[in-house]
């Protein structure tokens, strides 16, 4: 659910980038530049925004933290046993072969089966 969040607000982020990127190209009107027009914008945004800076970068920070919030983490210790809640599909696993011999191969876990760690090599 997370990994859907995720990539559905970098989509939303990107376009407006792209979108952001396209209107702040140079167009002939922005050829003649003037100072005092701009110093007294810069006086405006500082005035407009004296004192908001806190605000803004608390709201951009619980902003950033919100796609953590509802993962829940469980510790498993090293070596005990886990018990899969959906079917992983295309697992990397080794497999015997007839002379015992490791090899590597790929299949689905089904959901219930557990998983564990071998304490020597097989």
């Amino acid at each position: 659910m997370n990994q859907w969040l995720a990539a559905i607000i970098a989509a939303v982020v990107q376009a407006i980038v792209a979108i952001l990127a396209k209107r702040s190209q140079r167009t002939a009107e922005d050829g003649a530049e003037s100072p005092e027009l701009r110093a007294r914008l810069h006086r405006e945004v500082r005035r407009k925004w004296a004192g908001k800076t806190l605000p803004v970068i608390a709201f951009l920070v619980v902003l950033l933290a919100l796609p953590g919030c509802g993962a829940r983490t469980v510790y498993v210790p090293s070596g005990e046993p886990v018990r899969l809640r959906e079917t992983v599909k295309g697992a990397k696993v080794w497999v015997l072969d007839t002379d015992g011999k490791p090899v590597a191969g790929t299949m689905d876990l089904p959901e219930g089966w557990y998983a564990l760690p071998l304490d020597g090599e097989p």
